[in-house]
């Protein structure tokens, strides 16, 4: 799975979560979940959660610590899946 494809399927896992959608659009591997984003930290467990079950993954805490944009998400989805563009 290449990070082009993972970053799609994000959109999706954002989109519940993300005060303004259209912000969604945009969102490169820079994008901050709470300062561009607006997605506050309660629910970053819930995109967590999401992205637990969409790629049947386990992450852990350092690892969902480390989840605070968009690259860093893709980052760990990916490691956890062991895949390499």
């Amino acid at each position: 799975m290449t990070r082009a494809e993972i970053l799609e399927e994000l959109k999706t896992i954002l989109k519940p979560y993300t005060v303004d959608k259209e912000l969604l659009a945009g969102i490169n591997d820079n994008t901050d979940l709470i300062k561009d984003l607006k997605i506050n930290s309660a629910n970053l467990v819930d995109v967590i959660i999401d992205a637990e079950a969409k790629y049947n993954v386990e992450i852990d805490y350092d690892s969902a610590e480390e989840m605070t944009n968009v690259g860093s998400c893709i980052d760990i989805i990916m490691k956890k899946l062991n895949t390499s563009e």
